[in-house]
Parts: C-alpha cells; sequence; structure tokens
C-alpha cells in the first residue's frame, strides 16, 4: 500500500502556507547574517505583568480544564472589552474563548458553511481563509483589491460577487498583508450592500489595536450588522502573545452554541494558563488606557515610517499602511514575478520577505514585509533591497 494514496485528495491539493516557506528557509540557513521580515510577530516581549499572571496561575495549580467557553471572568473582560473599546454589548454567553484566532476562523466556517456555499474574501489577504473555507466544504470567492484603491473592497465589489450560493463574507481589517483599514463611513456603505443579502460577516479584527491616526471602527457596530456577525480577535498580536495561543468570538448566541459544540469535540477548552494572562492583559489594560500596547505601536508607527521612506528612495511604490504592521510595495516594475523577487532577494541578499501571491492571485506583482522587527533589522534590510533592485 502507498500511503500517499490513501491521502484525502482536498487536503493535497491545499498548498503549504507561503508564509511559512520562507521563513523555515531562513530557520534553516544557519547564517546569522540572515534578516527574515517574513513572519507577522511582534518582536516585543510579553509585558511582565501578563506573564507573570500566568505564572502565578501555574503555582496555585490552576493548570486543570476550565469550561468549554473558557473562564467566565475572561469572557466577562472580553464583553467589557469589547463594549468600552468598540461600542459594542455582548453578553457572556456571546464569548467563546478560542485556541488563537485561528481556530476561531475554522470555527465559524464549519459551523455556517454547507458544501458548495460560497465564502467572499478580499484579495489579497491572509492566506488560511481560503483553505479554511475549503476545508469546511465550502467555495472561496476572491474579491480582487488595487493599490490604487488602497486595497479596500468595496460596496461595488461586494454587489459583483454575491450570487445565490454566497453563505459568508469575511472582512478582515485591518488588513494582512496590505495594511489596509476600513473607516467608519466605508464600513457603513458596505453594511447597507450586505443588508440587503442573507450573508453572515465574519470580521477578522485581530490587529485592530494597531492601528495609526484612526481609531479601528468594528462593522458588527453598525446598525442592524451585530446579530448577523461573528468577531474574531485575539491577544497575539496587540499584546506580543503569540505563543500563548489565545483567541475569542463574539457573536449571535444560536450561532455561538453550534460552534462551541465543534469546540468541545476538537480543542476542549484553550490553555488555563494563558487564559489567566488573557484576564490580566484586559484588565491592565482598560485600568492603564493600554499603556504598553500604544507603547508598542508607536515603535511600530517609526518603524513604518522608515521603511516606507526606504521602499520610496529603492523605487517600490507602497501606499500607505495605516494598520497592522505590513507593508506591501509593488514590484512587478521589476520584471520578476512575485516568488522569483522573494527567492532571489534571499538567495543573494538573504533578506526574506513573502511573495504577494501566497496572499491570493491579486497579491502578485508585490511582496509583503513585516516591520514587525527591530530598526535595525529594518536599516539593513533596506540597504541590501537598494543593492538587490539596482543590481548591485
Amino acid at each position: 500500500m502507498k500511503i500517499e494514496d490513501r491521502i484525502a485528495r482536498h487536503i493535497k491539493e491545499i498548498p503549504p502556507s507561503g508564509i511559512r516557506r520562507f521563513f523555515d528557509i531562513v530557520s534553516t540557513m544557519n547564517d546569522a547574517n540572515a534578516i527574515s521580515l517574513s513572519v507577522g510577530e511582534p518582536d516585543f516581549a510579553t509585558p511582565w505583568n501578563i506573564s507573570e499572571s500566568a505564572i502565578f496561575a501555574i503555582e496555585k495549580n490552576y493548570t486543570h480544564y476550565t469550561g468549554n467557553a473558557g473562564l467566565p471572568e475572561l469572557r466577562q473582560w472580553i464583553c467589557r472589552y469589547y463594549q468600552e473599546r468598540y461600542g459594542l454589548k455582548y453578553q457572556i454567553d456571546e464569548a467563546l474563548v478560542t485556541v488563537g484566532a485561528s481556530e476561531g476562523i475554522d470555527l465559524a466556517l464549519r459551523a455556517l458553511l454547507e458544501p458548495g456555499e460560497e465564502v467572499l474574501i478580499p484579495s489579497p489577504s491572509y492566506v488560511s481563509y481560503a483553505p479554511g473555507v475549503k476545508l469546511a466544504g465550502g467555495v472561496p470567492v476572491e474579491m480582487p483589491t488595487y493599490m490604487e484603491n488602497a486595497c479596500k473592497v468595496t460596496p461595488e465589489d461586494i454587489r459583483r460577487a454575491v450570487t445565490p450560493r454566497t453563505k459568508a463574507i469575511i472582512l478582515p481589517y485591518p488588513n494582512n498583508p496590505t495594511g489596509a483599514i476600513l473607516t467608519e463611513e466605508e464600513l457603513r456603505d458596505i453594511a447597507d450592500v450586505i443588508a440587503k443579502t442573507e450573508m453572515v460577516v465574519i470580521s477578522d479584527e485581530i490587529y485592530s489595536e494597531l492601528t495609526y491616526g484612526r481609531r479601528h471602527v468594528s462593522i458588527a457596530s453598525m446598525e442592524g450588522m451585530q446579530e448577523r456577525t461573528v468577531v474574531i480577535n485575539g491577544f497575539s498580536k496587540a499584546f506580543a502573545m503569540t505563543g500563548w495561543r489565545l483567541g475569542y468570538l463574539l457573536g449571535p448566541l444560536p450561532l455561538i452554541k453550534q460552534m462551541l459544540k465543534i469546540h468541545q469535540y476538537t480543542m476542549l477548552c484553550a490553555s488555563t494558563m494563558s487564559q489567566y494572562a488573557g484576564i490580566e492583559a484586559l484588565k491592565s489594560g482598560i485600568e492603564t488606557g493600554f499603556a504598553q500596547v500604544q507603547k508598542m505601536v508607536r515603535e511600530y508607527d517609526h518603524r513604518r515610517h522608515t521603511l516606507l521612506k526606504g521602499l520610496q528612495e529603492i523605487g517600490l511604490p507602497c501606499f500607505t499602511p495605516e494598520g497592522a504592521f505590513y507593508a506591501f510595495p509593488q514590484i512587478k516594475q521589476l520584471g520578476m514575478s512575485s516568488e522569483d523577487f522573494c527567492r532571489r532577494l534571499l538567495e543573494e541578499k538573504k533578506v526574506a520577505v513573502v511573495p504577494g501571491n501566497a496572499f491570493g492571485e491579486s497579491g502578485e506583482g508585490y511582496v509583503r514585509i513585516s516591520y514587525a522587527s527591530s530598526m535595525n533589522n529594518i536599516r539593513k534590510a533596506l540597504e541590501r533591497m537598494d543593492a538587490f533592485v539596482k543590481g548591485k
């Protein structure tokens, strides 16, 4: 028997993550000069008071299962956070703690989709959306966005993409990989279109705290949207807690109940120690006006300006990202594909970035650069990219 022949075809057809591929190459190069600007992971340490709360939980032997939905105290803080930060009122039973925001995406899709139903996805977008739709038996429908429009999905894009098979739309703003955001006015116009359909909204707001000059607005706060929106968020990006694997869902109770069933049978519960850390993250954040988060955001903003200035000097056009910690410059004018650019940049100059086509077909001709790295790394990477583009 050949074990390869026994593997499900739809699994074999899903490509591996384009983000991890270049990061993994760097990690195996054993070259101290290599610089990775490929993975979207804060380079800051988790604030000590958050880590200390997890240590305290271990010392107190809070190391057993929690209820499937998560610690009640954590869910209460999640609801309070969304009310104070984004003006949305949720009851504790409308909150579900997950193993990272990624599990939240999976739960939402599996709870919603029947085989063959469609999910609208702005493109370029996070690499997990389309595979997640396929794994849930659905059909991903990409809605291309363009640099000329700051990579924002528009009401017209949605109208063109909707069919009788459309079940949901993913709104991933602030956006990975482009750094685009949607303003309150833009969200209201999109909500008006969605209100005329039977679509459910999956709003991935994992970068909601990482915005520059604007406050994040959730589409769930638009009139008539909360009862049809699943909000996905977590602690990884804002609190530098990627390895803690802690996220959450907020949504209508009938849908939360169904997602909870899937969560019960697959994950059981999120890490108990991580949940106690999450309580401290939100509690101290609310009490201090998210001072620790804002300190990180100010540093990201400084890096953002440095990177954009450097890309402009190199001659790589890039619209100004207003959220997350990514820039998405255009490289098509160099006569190389995104894959070729990234491969050669890594081989010749030891700098890893991610090809834009990893995030959807409309990402071809672009690359994603993460500025969640030290200023020293960013400056060195820019020098090497300049030399690469100029053939030095």
